[in-house]
């Protein structure tokens, strides 16, 4: 078939006689499938369009849940999307696509942010050519080969075909090392395709005809590795998906640049941006539907309450046309556009939830409106046929309508307010980068522009002052002054020399810098952030899925309730219970019922119950990202917000995390030089911050430099290693004890009193009052042997966060309890929990342990937040009903916590148990003006006080109390965009002068 603009779909013809995605041949799955690895699970975001209420996302739920081989689905009513967890090898993404589709909604899978050029550390399955093979022999050779290269975790050769697949990692070994290893067999190899699938969305100038079109697609033809590509000529868009092992995103980019000559401008298409495009014509789609509808039922209120009073004009509608009034065949029309027209959207969502066995706000609307609009033209039909004319309601079908638009107008929104958090991180990433082409020699030969969701790690990229730094990296050249506020929340410009690491988004304020590119895409910072923020909009609080499921089952309780109000009225007037008189004007008693009937349909619609709670999630995780406070889902708000105990890691947490040796004292006759060269030469090899303080210190002593050292890192190591230090053996480091090796043949051990006493070294009372001494005033004793005899210690200290002691105070003037929990000894622990203010202390406790002193707060059934920053905290921080990494901490430490806190400042901890009850303060505040309109309207709208009082509701007043209980909840939740951070010297009730 031609292809057309509307329409580009080609599969690359460099795939030769082996087809895209090894399809035809497929060695491996021969396999036994036993040793063949799967990642357990795979997770992506659909957005699904045709969601209107509650119901609708628990229908999607109910059928993704459905699909065997899904192990988690959560779909956001408010965002359209839904967060799928499914097994790869039993479930593909266009099973989850098909099965939101089989369900009556349109979806789309969603990508990570910039192009796929990796899949993660995934497995990619390689197809190679391997010539010169006659036996079995060889097979059995080169897939011996093979399987022992680092990095390939499956090798199948097949004689026949000279064929070979390899499953292996890419982020491990490359494609070309794999051909390199089968000509070293002393065979032929090449490689012929993967499995790898990359896919990116592209932004096309200058394509303006279809000649243009079919230029494009030459070019994409004559690309290796381009497996098939779509062109939107509407939205000027190219979806390409490639061979990630063939080609990149950059290369396919450039490719057509330079193959057009620059005729063809291309530049990648931010996800993000792209959403918040579709979101916004959504929005003025929707606007669209209700300024149209209001234009027409403005007519129709004029036609039935306005023109009766004006005689004349009130004349012309009483001219009869036909069989009807020149008024009637007005209404008549203006009624049939805004119902089949204006209105269609809510019978093709009724009738797709009716399909799929559930109902949902579209059919309590359809169901109301038709209804009215039905009884009216009957009763024209009637009234042509009899001359018993009726009173029609065609203005309350067309203001329910109108309403109703109303409301999902401001729902639309409410989505651009509540995702203004994510909408601003997105904008931090700047549009373009500088790369910078060096040649071997480091000499630069070339820089350009490029898109900087093109960047790749490894590449060298300019930054200029005033300009956002494109990417995650490390300085190569250069020095200047960042911002890194937008990122972290701390104000003050951090200096940046070179080996210094720098995180995209932020801004370089002064000198030019040359980085170079470590995490690009979903890998950086910035990135994950973002994932952070929309993973917390769209997980749902348990709160939130109980009235999902009370909306579930509303709807066929308000049908079933309408009906027996229409029936109870109906027969009360047959039986002539009430009088006459309550009829309206040439009424009779099935409209006098039926007009009950429909208010209690529309009132009844429970869109604003399922807004109650993620609306207001949505507005708090965007004000925590503002203060530097990272949620991770509504489950964690409602946690946090019931906290009793706040248990507090000593270091890194309470106190700096800069341990500085403050004395350093020798028990026998050796030289305090030769003494502190010993305990630097064996503290060298140790990651411990206390073993660097050491060996800064003994630096110090020796150098008088000032300057630290660079800790942690390898030429930091090295300068230590050469010149004045001892050679080491056979180092050990003892955790919860010390470390131990030998210099010289002699053995050396430096650690606490445990490492000694099991090690049969004894303790002197002299070595023992300074340690006590050093423990009582919060420093940590050190203390050294060499060749089994006590030589020295040192004392370290670890300064207090300066605002600790505050903090501790602010928390239990907010009723929570303090607990500090350290591996430090008693002495030092109790000093520094003194100093703070927190009087439950637990010491000497191992990594491990944390968490068990955690599972005996939660014993009682009491939520225990633990706020900690290191790798040995993560046991604690997973086991915790809340757990607070704080200062960034560790990759290890975010992904246990519920809670990221990006400043190392402990009053981020109030700060985020305060946002926690402010939120759902206004949750429960929600679900009143949620229910309120309901409970107090329904009785009104059933007619239960009109004997009494003569009340009755309208269908059309009704349908506006419904829209005004969408508008109470979403306002309600957008004044959380006010929230200011606790001032603590309010908290403490500190008088400032």
């Amino acid at each position: 078939m031609a292809p057309t603009t509307g329409d580009l779909q080609l599969t690359s013809p460099g795939a030769g006689e082996h087809s895209d995605d090894l399809e035809d041949v497929r060695l491996l799955d021969s396999y036994d499938t036993h040793y063949i690895h799967h990642d357990e699970t795979k997770r992506i975001q659909v957005r699904i369009t045709g969601m209107t209420c509650a119901a609708c996302s628990n229908s999607v739920e109910t059928a993704l849940r459905s699909v065997d081989g899904v192990t988690h689905a959560s779909v956001a009513l408010l965002q359209n999307k839904a967060d799928v967890i499914f097994n790869p090898s039993l479930v593909k993404d266009d099973d989850i696509k098909n099965a939101i589709e089989d369900a009556g909604f349109e979806a789309e899978i969603l990508r990570e942010s910039g192009p796929a050029d990796r899949g993660g550390g995934a497995a990619v399955v390689g197809q190679f050519t391997i010539g010169g093979m006659t036996c079995a022999a060889c097979v059995n050779s080169v897939e011996g080969i093979l399987k022992r290269l680092n990095g390939v975790k499956i090798a199948v050769v097949a004689l026949a075909t000279s064929l070979g697949e390899v499953e292996y990692d890419p982020n491990v070994i490359s494609k070309d090392d794999i051909v390199a290893a089968i000509e070293d067999a002393g065979f032929e190899g090449s490689f012929v395709q993967s499995n790898g699938q990359g896919q990116v969305v592209l932004g096309v100038g200058g394509v303006y005809s279809l000649g243009d079109a079919k230029v494009l697609e030459g070019m994409l033809s004559g690309l290796k590795g381009v497996r098939q590509f779509r062109f939107d000529p509407v939205l000027n868009e190219l979806d390409v998906v490639y061979d990630l092992e063939v080609i990149s995103s950059r290369s396919l980019v450039d490719g057509i640049h330079l193959g057009s000559n620059g005729k063809f401008r291309l530049h990648v298409r931010n996800p993000y941006a792209r959403m918040a495009s579709k979101d916004g014509s959504e929005t003025s789609n929707m606007f669209r539907l209700f300024s149209f509808s209001l234009f027409l039922s403005i007519p129709l209120f004029f036609i039935g309450v306005i023109c009766p009073h004006i005689p004349l004009v009130y004349s012309l509608l009483l001219w009869r046309c036909g069989p009807f009034l020149m008024g009637d065949w007005l209404k008549w029309a203006l009624a049939s556009v805004i119902q089949f027209v204006i209105g269609k959207r809510f019978y093709i969502a009724a009738g797709r939830a009716l399909r799929n066995g559930s109902t949902n706000m579209d059919v309590l609307v359809a169901l109301g409106t038709t209804a009215s609009y039905v009884y009216s033209v009957c009763a024209l039909l009637y009234g042509a046929l009899t001359g018993f004319w009726s009173p029609t309601y065609f203005e309350t079908s067309a203001m329910l309508i109108t309403f109703v638009l109303f409301g999902k107008y401001l729902e639309c929104l409410a989505k651009g307010k509540t995702s203004d958090a994510i909408k601003k991180l997105v904008e931090l990433t700047p549009a373009t980068a500088i790369l910078v082409v060096k040649d071997k020699g480091g000499k630069t030969v070339e820089e350009r522009e490029i898109d900087s969701l093109l960047v790749q790690p490894g590449d060298t990229l300019k930054v200029l002052p005033g300009t956002k730094i494109p990417a995650d990296g490390i300085v190569t050249w250069g020095s200047s002054y960042v911002n890194e506020s937008m990122v972290t929340g701390e104000s003050t410009p951090l200096s940046k020399e070179v080996n210094a690491s720098v995180i995209g988004g932020t801004i370089n304020l002064h000198g030019a810098l040359h980085i170079q590119a470590t995490k690009v895409g979903s890998d950086t910072i910035l990135s994950q952030i973002i994932s952070l923020v929309e993973t917390a909009q769209m997980s749902k609080a348990p709160i939130q899925k109980f009235a999902d499921y009370v909306a579930s089952i509303f709807v066929p309780t308000v049908v079933i309730l309408s009906l027996l109000t229409l029936l109870c009225w109906y027969i009360a007037g047959a039986l002539g219970v009430y009088p006459e008189k309550w009829l309206p004007e040439n009424g009779n008693h099935f409209v006098f019922a039926l007009m009950f009937s429909i208010s209690v349909v529309v009132i009844a619609c429970p869109c604003a119950l399922g807004l109650a709670t993620p609306t207001a999630v949505m507005v708090a995780t965007g004000v925590g990202a503002n203060n530097g406070v990272l949620i991770k889902g509504g489950d964690s708000l409602e946690r946090a917000q019931m906290v009793k105990y706040v248990i507090f890691d000593k270091t890194g947490t309470l106190t700096q995390g800069k341990s500085k040796v403050t004395a350093a004292k020798v028990f026998t006759g050796m030289d305090r030089g030769e003494f502190l060269t010993l305990v630097a030469s064996a503290e060298a090899s140790s990651e411990h911050p206390l073993g660097k303080a050491i060996l800064q210190y003994a630096r110090h002593f020796h150098f008088f430099d000032e300057s630290s050292p660079t800790c942690g890192t390898k030429n930091g190591a090295e300068e230590f290693k050469t010149g004045w230090l001892y050679d080491v053996s056979d180092f050990s480091a003892l955790p919860g004890r010390g470390i131990q090796c030998f210099i010289d043949g002699k053995r050396i051990l430096v650690g606490n009193r445990k490492l000694l006493e099991e090690n049969g070294i004894e303790i002197s009372t002299e070595v023992e009052n300074f340690v006590v001494e050093l423990e009582e005033s919060a420093k940590t004793g050190i203390l050294v042997a060499y060749d089994d005899v006590l030589t020295g210690a040192l004392g370290i200290a670890d300064p207090l966060k300066r605002e600790a002691a505050v903090v501790i105070d602010g928390l239990r003037k907010m009723g929570v309890i303090p607990v500090m929990v350290t591996g430090d000894n008693w002495r030092t622990a109790r000093a520094v929990a003194k100093e703070v203010g927190i009087e439950d202390v637990r010491a000497e406790v191992m990594p491990a342990g944390k968490a068990e002193v955690v599972r005996s707060f939660q014993k009682d059934g009491s939520m225990v937040a633990m706020v900690g920053d290191g790798i040995n905290d993560s046991p604690a921080l997973a086991a915790a009903d809340v757990g607070m990494a704080i200062g960034a901490g560790t990759d290890v430490a975010i992904e246990a916590a519920n809670y990221v806190l990006m400043r190392d400042n402990l009053e981020d901890v109030i700060t985020a148990i305060d946002l926690s009850k402010k939120t759902f303060f206004r949750i429960r505040l929600n679900y009143v003006f949620a229910m309120a309109y309901n409970v107090v309207a329904i009785p009104v709208a059933a007619g239960v006080f009109f004997p009494s009082l003569r009340i009755q509701l309208p269908p059309w007043v009704a349908g506006a109390c419904m829209a005004m209980s969408s508008v109470s909840v979403v306002c309600s939740s957008l004044l959380l965009r006010r929230y200011k951070k606790p001032k603590l010297t309010t908290i403490l009730e500190i008088v400032v002068k």
